[in-house]
């Protein structure tokens, strides 16, 4: 997205803390369209993509906050952003009056509650704005945006991520962005076993893999992990299975997702046994070779794990 001198000033200066596979991009997008941005990662390698992209770097994130109206963080974990948060001193302690904290980690409910709380007790406002869309969707601007946080808050920050993302969705308050991001890749994972199931019986039955995609993408069984991320070769060629399941969504962080499921599933005493018997089957999955490789090759696993009807 370009945007004219006069347009560009309309936009909050940006402190990005983390600026890694997902965050570089997001920054960079930011850049383009002219919001200033100071960007901090402790990586060398993440640091020398981004400045390559005209992100101005600093070497102390407290330098970034001071001097910005919005702090977007971009981390691991849920432990990180907390610690990010109100270590001694932290960004808490280095923000201007009127700073919006905004996370787009993708990380437990709770902590993103908890997170929000320390932001507005110091005197700030905040909001969660998890993402879908990977890498891809991060470098072309089109990612999907799950906020949460008051009105007020999700306004303010709407034109920012306006230029990240493709689709923004206002969940309610503080939290619920991560909740719904956590309930929609939950519905994922489930469909993308079951999908990988259902190739691994039509091949024992002698189907061919065309013949149960042209009827499925059809029938009452037609989901996104069939028709975009279908996980055999051929029917969806735009999918990982025919580039060796190189990752769109790798299985390390869709076992990381299910975990966060999970874990909310176990706060809320949700009775959840498809999500989490996916929860375990992607964390088994991610401790191997699925780590790097798209979610979809769990259809390997199923294979692999499948009785031999001839022995």
């Amino acid at each position: 997205m370009d945007s004219t001198s006069s347009e560009a000033s309309a936009y909050p200066s940006v402190a990005f803390i983390g600026l890694g596979n997902m965050g570089g991009p997001m920054a960079a997008n930011l850049v383009q369209a002219g919001v200033q941005v100071s960007g901090f990662d402790l990586s060398a390698d993440a640091v020398q993509t981004a400045r390559s992209k005209g992100i101005e770097i600093v070497t102390d994130p407290l330098e970034a906050v001071a001097r910005s109206e919005v702090v977007l963080t971009m981390l691991p974990s849920g432990k990180h952003v907390l610690a990010a948060y109100r270590d001694t001193p932290g960004l808490l302690a280095a923000a201007r009056p009127g700073t919006i904290f905004l996370d787009c980690s993708t990380i437990n409910i709770s902590e993103a509650q908890e997170a929000a709380q320390l932001a507005e007790r110091a005197g700030f406002r905040a909001a969660d704005a998890p993402v879908s869309g990977g890498v891809v969707g991060a470098e072309a601007g089109s990612l999907a945006f799950m906020a949460g946080g008051s009105r007020e808050v999700f306004d303010a920050i709407l034109p920012l991520l306006e230029i990240m993302g493709g689709r923004i969705v206002h969940c309610g308050g503080n939290g619920l962005g991560q909740a719904a991001k956590l309930c929609n890749n939950m519905i994922l994972g489930v469909t993308q076993i079951a999908v990988g199931e259902a190739f691994v019986l039509g091949e024992r039955l002698g189907l061919s893999h065309q013949a149960l995609y042209d009827v499925v993408s059809n029938a009452s069984g037609q989901c996104w992990a069939l028709t975009t991320n279908c996980p055999v070769p051929g029917p969806v060629p735009t999918s990982p299975a025919n580039r060796g399941f190189t990752p769109g969504f790798a299985g390390a962080l869709m076992a990381k997702d299910l975990t966060l499921a999970s874990n909310a599933l176990d706060e809320q005493g949700v009775d959840a046994q498809l999500g989490r018997l996916a929860a375990a089957i992607f964390s088994e999955f991610a401790a191997g070779p699925g780590e790097r490789q798209d979610f979809s090759a769990i259809i390997n696993t199923i294979r692999d794990n499948s009785d031999d009807p001839g022995a």
